[in-house]
C-alpha cells in the first residue's frame, strides 16, 4: 500500500459519487461547526468590547444578543429559500451572478472566498485559545497547535466530504449535548436564585469603567457579536453535496444549525449577566475564555467540565471543516467560469476538489503565521466578507422573485429575501464603521483585489480561446506533405542513443544526430573521436547495407555548457535547408522508480524539453522515449484503479 493511499484511501471511481453524498446527520458536522462554533467566539468578541464599561456592560448584553438572534432568523429564513430556488448549489456567487450581474456575482465570490479563508485561521485560533484555557502551560505553543491542526483537517478533507462528516459527528453532537446540559443547568440555577456572580479572575479584560455605555459602544458590540453568524451561508453553497433529495436534506441541516446557534447565544448571553462574566485578553497568561468561565461557574471544575471543554476545543478547531467543504464548491463554479484556474474545477482521488482545499489551508496557514494564532487579532477582519455575501445573496433572490410571474406567494418570498437584504446590509454597513480602523479595512481591501485577479484570470483565458477556437480555422492539407526532420541530440554513444535514432529512422528518412562538445565543462575528456567511429560502425554502415537514407552526425561546440542555443540554432539550419518543413527533436528520458532517484540524475533532458517547448516555435514537435532499468508497475496502477462497489 503506498503513503498516499494509507492517507487518503483508495482512488475512487465517477459512478462512485451519488454514495459519496451526505445527510443531515453529516452535514450537521460537515457544513455546520463554523456556525456553531462561533456560538463561542461571538459571545466573547461582543464582550471584549464592552469590556471599557465594566460591569455596566453586562447590562446590555442580552438586549444585542436578541437583536443578533433577530436577524439570524431573517437569514435563516432567507436561505431557506434560496436552497429550494437553487438546488443545485445556490450560493452567493451563483445568486447575484445570474440575477444581478456577472460583476456582482465575482464580488460575492471573492467575499466568500476571502470569509471561508479567515474562518478557518479564526475557528482554530478559537479553538487553541480554549485548550490552553483548560491547560495553560500550552499557551507558550500557540501557533504550533494551530498549524498542526490545521494539517489534520486538511488531511481528513482530502479523504472525502462523506468522510469528514463522519469523523466530527461525535465531537460536534457531544458540544451540543454538553452545552446544552450545562446552559440549561445554569438557567434552572439562575432562575430558581442559586446562581452568584463568580469573582474575576486575574487579568480580565475588565474592571474599572473607563467609559459610559453609548449608542456607538452598543453598536460595536453588536457588530462583534454578529462574528458568530458567520457559516450559516455554508449549505446553500454545497447543496450539492447532499443527496436526494437535496432540498429536504438541506433544509433540515440549515434549521438544526441556526436553532442550536440561537439557543446557545441566548443561553451563554444569559448566564454571562447572571453570573458577571467578564472577557479576558487571550494574550496574557492564565486566559480564559468566556465559555470555559461559564462552565465552571455553573458547574465547577470537575470531569464534566473538560469533558464540555474538550468537546468545545474540538468543534472550535474542527469548525474550519465548514469552510473546507463550501470554499472548493464555490472555487470550483467560479473555475468553471473561467475565473479561476481550471485545477480548481478537477475532482481528485475522492472525488474532492483538491486545488481548493490545498489553496484554502496554505492561506489560512499564512493567516495564522501572521496573526501569531491570537484570535483577538484575526476577528476585526472577520465578518465582512460574510455579511457581504449574504447581502447580495438576499439581493439577488429578491431580484429573482421580483421577475417571476408568481401570485401572493412569490410576493411573500420577494418580501422575505428583501427583508434579508436590507437587514444584513444595514449590519453590513455597521460592521464596516465599528471595526473599519480595527482591521477590517484589510478585508475591505483584499475583496476588491481579489476581484481584480478573478477577472485578470478570465482574461489569460480569454486570451487563449481567441487563438485556438475554430473560428478562421483553416483546412487540415492532406495533400503535398513531407515528412518532417528528426534531430536527435545524443550525450555520447549508448543504448538510449540507439533507441532514440532507430525509432526516428523508423518515421522519417532525413534524420539528424546532434552531440555538442564540452558540454561538461572543461576538465572533461574529449569523446568527439570516439563517437564518430560508433557513429559510422553503428549507423552509417548498416543504413546503406539497407538501403536506406543514412542519418548525418553533426557535433557542434558548447562553450557556455548550454543544451538550448546549440539546438535551436541546428534546428533553423535545417528548416532553411529543409525549406520550412517541421522539426521533431526525440529525447530519450530515464524513468527511476523509486523517489531517492530524481537526485542522482542531472535532469538535462527534462529540462531541455520545456526550454525547447517555450522557445522551439510553432512547427516543433517533442518525441519523448522513455527509458526505465526495472519493468513498469502497470499492474499495481490497474488494480488501484478497478471499479468497486460504492459503500
Amino acid at each position: 500500500m503506498s503513503i498516499s493511499t494509507l492517507l487518503f484511501g483508495r482512488r475512487l471511481a465517477n459512478r462512485e459519487a451519488e454514495g459519496r453524498k451526505i445527510g443531515a446527520f453529516e452535514g450537521v458536522p460537515a457544513m455546520g461547526l463554523d456556525g456553531l462554533g462561533s456560538a463561542s467566539y461571538g459571545p466573547e468578541a461582543m464582550l471584549a468590547v464592552l469590556a471599557v464599561v465594566g460591569a455596566a456592560g453586562l447590562g446590555v448584553v442580552q438586549p444585542v444578543t436578541w437583536a443578533i438572534v433577530l436577524l439570524l432568523a431573517i437569514v435563516f429564513f432567507s436561505y431557506r429559500q434560496t436552497i429550494a430556488a437553487y438546488p443545485a448549489s445556490g450560493g452567493s456567487y451563483t445568486v447575484a451572478r445570474e440575477n444581478l450581474g456577472l460583476n456582482t456575482g465575482l464580488v460575492a465570490a471573492a467575499a466568500l472566498m476571502v470569509d471561508y479563508m479567515l474562518n478557518v485561521a479564526v475557528g482554530i485560533s478559537a479553538g487553541v485559545g480554549a485548550l490552553t484555557s483548560a491547560l495553560p502551560a500550552l499557551h507558550a505553543y500557540t501557533l504550533p497547535l494551530c498549524l498542526g491542526i490545521l494539517a489534520i483537517i486538511t488531511v481528513v478533507n482530502l479523504r472525502g466530504t462523506k468522510e469528514s462528516g463522519l469523523a466530527l459527528a461525535l465531537p460536534t453532537y457531544l458540544f451540543i449535548g454538553s452545552l446544552f446540559f450545562i446552559l440549561g443547568y445554569g438557567v434552572w440555577r439562575s432562575w430558581s436564585g442559586h446562581a452568584e456572580p463568580v469573582v474575576p479572575p486575574p487579568g480580565a479584560a475588565a474592571g474599572e469603567a473607563t467609559e459610559a455605555v453609548t449608542l456607538w459602544l452598543i453598536v460595536r458590540a453588536f457588530a462583534a457579536g454578529c462574528t458568530a453568524m458567520t457559516g450559516v451561508e455554508a449549505v446553500s453553497n454545497g447543496v450539492s453535496a447532499f443527496r436526494e433529495p437535496t432540498v429536504k436534506h438541506a433544509h433540515r441541516t440549515l434549521t438544526a444549525i441556526v436553532v442550536v446557534l440561537g439557543t446557545l447565544l441566548l443561553g451563554i448571553a444569559h448566564l454571562a449577566q447572571g453570573y458577571g462574566i467578564l472577557a479576558m485578553n487571550q494574550e496574557q497568561d492564565g486566559y480564559q475564555s468566556v465559555v470555559s468561565q461559564v462552565v465552571g461557574a455553573v458547574w465547577g471544575r470537575d470531569w464534566l467540565y473538560y469533558v464540555t471543554i474538550g468537546s468545545v476545543l474540538a468543534v472550535l478547531c474542527l469548525s474550519a471543516n465548514t469552510s473546507f467543504v463550501g470554499f472548493p464548491r464555490v472555487c470550483r463554479q467560479v473555475a468553471e467560469d473561467g475565473y479561476l484556474p481550471r485545477a480548481f474545477a478537477l475532482p481528485g482521488r475522492r472525488l474532492v476538489y483538491t486545488a481548493g482545499i490545498l489553496f484554502l489551508a496554505v492561506g489560512a496557514g499564512a493567516l495564522l503565521a501572521v496573526f501569531g494564532g491570537i484570535t483577538d487579532r484575526l476577528i476585526p477582519l472577520f465578518a465582512v466578507g460574510a455579511f457581504l455575501s449574504f447581502t447580495l445573496s438576499q439581493a439577488g433572490m429578491a431580484q429573482h422573485w421580483r421577475r417571476s410571474a408568481g401570485g401572493r406567494a412569490d410576493r411573500t418570498r420577494l418580501g422575505v429575501n428583501g427583508l434579508g437584504a436590507l437587514a444584513t446590509g444595514l449590519a453590513l454597513i455597521v460592521i464596516l464603521a465599528a471595526k473599519f480602523t480595527e482591521g477590517a479595512w484589510l478585508t475591505v481591501v483584499v475583496i476588491p483585489l481579489t476581484f481584480i485577479l478573478l477577472r485578470a484570470v478570465r482574461r489569460y483565458y480569454s486570451s487563449i480561446e481567441s487563438h485556438i477556437l475554430p473560428e478562421g480555422l483553416r483546412e487540415v492539407r492532406l495533400v503535398e506533405h513531407q515528412p518532417p526532420v528528426f534531430l536527435v541530440p545524443l550525450m555520447r554513444w549508448d543504448r538510449l542513443a540507439s533507441r532514440a535514432v532507430h525509432a526516428a529512422v523508423r518515421l522519417s528518412p532525413d534524420v539528424v544526430a546532434l552531440h555538442l562538445e564540452n558540454l561538461n565543462g572543461p576538465d572533461a575528456g574529449a569523446e568527439e573521436g570516439g563517437l564518430r567511429e560508433e557513429w559510422r560502425r553503428q549507423v552509417e554502415l548498416p543504413a546503406r547495407r539497407a538501403g536506406v537514407p543514412v542519418p548525418r552526425l553533426i557535433v557542434e561546440a558548447s562553450p557556455y555548457r548550454s543544451l538550448l542555443a546549440p539546438t535551436l540554432r541546428t534546428m533553423e539550419a535545417l528548416r532553411g535547408e529543409k525549406r520550412g518543413r517541421p522539426v521533431v527533436v526525440v529525447l530519450s528520458e530515464f524513468v527511476g522508480g523509486r523517489w531517492w532517484e530524481v537526485l542522482m540524475h542531472t535532469h538535462r533532458t527534462k529540462r531541455l524539453r520545456r526550454q525547447l517547448l517555450r522557445h522551439g516555435g510553432p512547427d516543433l514537435a517533442v518525441l519523448i522515449l522513455p527509458w526505465q532499468l526495472e519493468a513498469p508497475e502497470t499492474e499495481e496502477v490497474l488494480t488501484e484503479e478497478e471499479p468497486v462497489a460504492a459503500g
